[in-house]
Order: C-alpha cells, then sequence, then structure tokens
C-alpha cells in the first residue's frame, strides 16, 4: 500500500537544500547545550517534589535512573538515525526512512502533541515561578491577569507574554538563539551546582528511611512522571538539518546531554530526599518549588532566592529549546505535504521556518493562557513515549531491510538494544493514569481523520507515485 512507503534518504536529504533549506550553523557544544537546556529546568526545579512525595519517596533516585535507563536506549537509537539522516524533523523523519508514511505520520502528530503540551505546560510553571519571585520583591500582581479561568483568574498573561518572547527570538535566527540557550544554561546548571554544594551537608540519612514507600510499584510511576524531565533530548535530534557537521555532531550532542543530566538528576533527588522527608513535598508551597524549599527548611533562604532565579531560566531555556522542536516538525511535515505547504514556508533573511513559529506562538499561547496546567501537562509522556518506541523499532527494521547504508553511528546490539527500549517505555506507558490514555486515543483518531482528509491526498511521496502509475498505463496505452 502507498501508505507505508517509505521515502529515500538522498531524497530527504536533497530536499534540505536550497532555499527551502535551513541554515547550517550548531556544532557539538551547541547541540550539547541545547540537550541542557531543554532536559534541566521543569523536571528538575518541580516534578521532583511531586514524585517524591505522592510515588517514590526517597527512592526517587531509583525512578530517575529508571527514566534515564528508557531514554539511554531511546537516544541510541535516535543517535543512530539522526547521523544518517540529517534532516529536520527528529522522529517523524526518520519514521518516514525506515517504516514508511503512515507510521511517520503517526510519529509526528505524536510530537505536535509533545512540544505543544509541553511549551504549554511549562509557560504555566515559568508564569508560577516569576508572579512568586515578584512576590518576594513587593511586586503583586492581580491574579486576574496571572490565572487561568478554571483557577480563578481572567487569563495567565505572564505564560502569554513569555511564548511571545521566546517565538521573537526564534524568529531571530537558530545561531542568535543557541547563544542565548547557552548563556541560560550556565546559569542553571551553577545553580544546581550550588544546590549540591550548600545542601549536601545537610543530609540526614534518617530521611532515607523507609526508601520505597510506595514500593517498586510507585517508583515505576514516579519514573513515568518524572520522564517529563528526559524529552528534551529529541529536541537534539530536531536540529539535525542546521548542523554543521550532523555525523559526528549529533550523536555526541545527544549522548553527552542525557549523560550529563542523568548524573546531575541523581544526585539532585538524593540530597533533596536527604535533607528533608519526602512527605513534606506534599505541601502546596513544597510541591511547586521543592529544591528552594529544602534549602528555605535548612535556614539557606538566599540560596532558595537563587535557585529560584535559577529556576526560571531553567525553564526559560526548556520552553526556548521545545518551541523550536515544534516549529522544526511541522516545518518537515510541511514540506513532504502533510500538513498545508505555509507551514514550511522560510525567511528568506533568517533562514528560520517563520509560519510554523508564528503558528506555534497563537496556539500554545492561547493554550497557557486560558487552560489550568493539569489539564495541559498529562498528554506529554505518552507522545514522546510512543514516539521513542516507534524510533527504536525503526532502527530495528532498516537495519534488516537496508543493511547496506551507511552508519556513521550505529546503535551497538542491535536488536537487543532497541528492544529494551521498546520494552522500557511500554512500561512507563502502562505507569500512566487511565485518563491520560483516553485522551491519547481520541488525540490518535483525529491524527488519522486529518492524514486520510487532507495528508494522504497532499503528500509528496503519493502523488509521485500517483503519477509514475499514470505514465505507467500512458505507456502501456
Amino acid at each position: 500500500m502507498g501508505i507505508f512507503k517509505t521515502k529515500a534518504i538522498s531524497t530527504l536529504v536533497r530536499e534540505t537544500q536550497g532555499k527551502q533549506g535551513l541554515k547550517k550553523a550548531l556544532s557539538s557544544l551547541d547541540l550539547t547545550l541545547l540537550g541542557i537546556g531543554a532536559i534541566i529546568g521543569t523536571g528538575i526545579f518541580v516534578l521532583t517534589g511531586v514524585a517524591a512525595a505522592n510515588y517514590s519517596g526517597p527512592a526517587l533516585v531509583v525512578s530517575f535512573i529508571a527514566s534515564g535507563l528508557a531514554c539511554a536506549f531511546a537516544a541510541l537509537c535516535y543517535a543512530e538515525f539522526a547521523a544518517m539522516v540529517p534532516v529536520a524533523g527528529s522522529a517523524y523523519t526518520y519514521g518516514y526512512a525506515a517504516l514508511g508514511e503512515f507510521w511517520a505520520w503517526i510519529i509526528g502528530w505524536d510530537l505536535i502533541l509533545e512540544y505543544g503540551v509541553a511549551v504549554a505546560t511549562v509557560a504555566i510553571g515559568w508564569s508560577g515561578y516569576a508572579v512568586n519571585l515578584l512576590n518576594n520583591i513587593g511586586i503583586h500582581l492581580p491574579k486576574a491577569i496571572t490565572l487561568a479561568p478554571m483557577d480563578g483568574g481572567i487569563v495567565n498573561l505572564p505564560a502569554i507574554l513569555i511564548i511571545g518572547l521566546i517565538a521573537w527570538l526564534l524568529l531571530a535566527g537558530v545561531k542568535q538563539t543557541s547563544r542565548l540557550n547557552g548563556i541560560i544554561v550556565a546559569i542553571k546548571v551553577a545553580v544546581i551546582l550550588l544546590f549540591i554544594v550548600l545542601a549536601v551537608g545537610h543530609v540526614e540519612p534518617v530521611n532515607w528511611h523507609p526508601f520505597m514507600p510506595f514500593g517498586f510499584k510507585g517508583v515505576i510511576s514516579g519514573a513515568a512522571v518524572i520522564f517529563f524531565a528526559y524529552i528534551g533530548f529529541d529536541a537534539v535530534s530536531t536540529a539535525a538539518e542546521e548542523t554543521r557537521n550532523p555525523q559526528k555532531d549529533m550523536p555526541r550532542g545527544i549522548i553527552a546531554s542525557l549523560l550529563i543530566c542523568t548524573v546531575l538528576y541523581v544526585i539532585v533527588s538524593a540530597i533533596l530526599t536527604g535533607v528533608v522527608k519526602y512527605s513534606i513535598f506534599s505541601r502546596p508551597e513544597a510541591a511547586s518549588a521543592p529544591v528552594a524549599y529544602a534549602l528555605q527548611q535548612i535556614g539557606i533562604h538566599w540560596g532558595a532566592a537563587l535557585v529560584s532565579v535559577g529556576a526560571i531560566c531553567g525553564i526559560t531555556s526548556v520552553l526556548l529549546v521545545m518551541m523550536f522542536g515544534q516549529t522544526r516538525v511541522l516545518f518537515a511535515m510541511s514540506r513532504d505535504g502533510l500538513l498545508p505547504k505555509v507551514f514550511g514556508k522560510v525567511s528568506e533573511n533568517r533562514k528560520t521556518p517563520a509560519t510554523s513559529t508564528i503558528l506555534v506562538a497563537v496556539v500554545t499561547a492561547v493554550t497557557a493562557g486560558f487552560l489550568p496546567i493539569h489539564i495541559v501537562a498529562e498528554l506529554t509522556n505518552i507522545g514522546t513515549l510512543v514516539a521513542f518506541a516507534i524510533v527504536c523499532a525503526a532502527v530495528i527494521v532498516l537495519r534488516y531491510r537496508r543493511p547496506d547504508i551507511q552508519r556513521p553511528f550505529k546503535t551497538p546490539l542491535v536488536p537487543v538494544i532497541p528492544a529494551l527500549g521498546i520494552l522500557s517505555c511500554g512500561t512507563l506507558i502502562a505507569g500512566l493514569q487511565p485518563a491520560t490514555l483516553i485522551r491519547f486515543v481520541i488525540w490518535f483518531a483525529i491524527g488519522m481523520v486529518i492524514y486520510f482528509a487532507y495528508g494522504y491526498k497532499h503528500s509528496v511521496l503519493q502523488n509521485d507515485i500517483r503519477a509514475k502509475q499514470l505514465e505507467k498505463v500512458n505507456n502501456q496505452v
């Protein structure tokens, strides 16, 4: 069937050239910083408290390791594809090359969900930290302009404003975006290291008992929740088309960012649950800013204030990279004809996908401005996990179908590593709430309608197939 027709890697690469190609400006260091920028943020500054209080307890360390392993398996598979197919679109493009258009659409539709709700979620979190920081210095904004209608306000204006600012930065050009991200990453890593230095001397081993208060099932559920903390490395692969030497730099950037962040996560979570009892993080004031709250509990208030600043920087860089990833996925899908061509339009001067950036900004700003965080946050993880599992499967399929393709980086121990990636992602999906699964099925159904009503009819690949079939018929006649 045509819907399972794959797209040749040579064709994908050829499409990156010319006026509709993106500017190549990123190095392996830029990619590593992009990864850290996307990974370290909401996960470490917010979700650590939620996971410790409700799921993992002191075994939060194990939850981070479990999530990290699932990501490591997927990251090795991503690295193989990113080096082999240096084209915008991340897992969507990889699926197109290995599994065919239909699976590519499923992954792309997943990624639209993942990045869209992640941007809205993180923007709402940024607004909460910013409002809290302003309150601490005596500036009190009215709830009407800082909360969504369902939370007792009218509009979350700070969330809308930060999305607008990020969109403006993305329109300015990828190199400028990368430089700003590097500065922000330096600030937030410094703040995390400061927390480690200040808090490690206040660890009380008694706080680690019981180690697994909710059992091993709680550890897995905690891992599923904090998986949000790791989704950033996927955004690194969306920058493949804008990388100077993608064959070498993409694997380095993906793997280095994941390793650095996993080490920081494990150390911070161990210290955090050692400084204060895990159950304390169930308090509202502790759940929203657990790292800063822990420092307050041991009397280091100036450190808590610095952590709040670092959290705002961290969340800002997550927004930056998530919106970057979302725009590149839309750009790739539009260039293939599965979405309207207007979203694939590239700015002549900046060589950035201007129309898709504006679209993402408008949709996510409306979502963040008028919906509460609990509604928009739940769908991010499942979209990511499904995309990761499909990429792992695609590595196995392409190794058997096309062993002749040059692979600058090879996933080790195929099919063992990809199979472990699929298994670990499936395990984490099983740990999510049933309501999340139902919402995902609804999103999937909407995607199927759009594909067969629009994407299949306008697909560049499908139109080429139809043209060849028509030419063959005419020749026979």
